[in-house]
């Protein structure tokens, strides 16, 4: 986080850190993902001094992630049935793709 950030921004990014770790994410990658969330939702409600085009003209990603939820038209996305297989240690869960994901964990 950058120096100077608020008490808001730092709980943020450890709540979305946490959930990415949950998921399946390494400690790096979930660092990378939260600190990105946590910069384009500064940079979408004026908290920063630059803010790229994509940053302002995009979805919040509060919004994209709703959207790409268990109850969306797709249903969860691929990293997540394979985080969900990984948990439950499902053989030959990284030759499948998405279906063959959802055939396996019964959804």
């Amino acid at each position: 986080m950058p120096r100077g950030s608020s008490a808001k921004r730092e709980r943020q990014y450890e709540h979305i850190k946490e959930s990415a770790q949950e998921r399946g994410e390494s400690k790096k990658r979930a660092e990378e993902i939260a600190a990105r969330t946590v910069n384009k939702e500064r940079a979408r409600s004026g908290e920063s001094r630059t803010a790229s085009k994509s940053s302002i003209e995009d979805m919040s990603s509060s919004r994209r992630g709703g959207k790409r939820s268990h109850s969306g038209s797709e249903g969860p996305t691929y990293d997540q049935l394979y985080a969900e297989a990984q948990r439950r240690n499902i053989h030959g869960r990284s030759a499948m793709n998405k279906d063959e994901l959802k055939r396996s964990l019964g959804r």
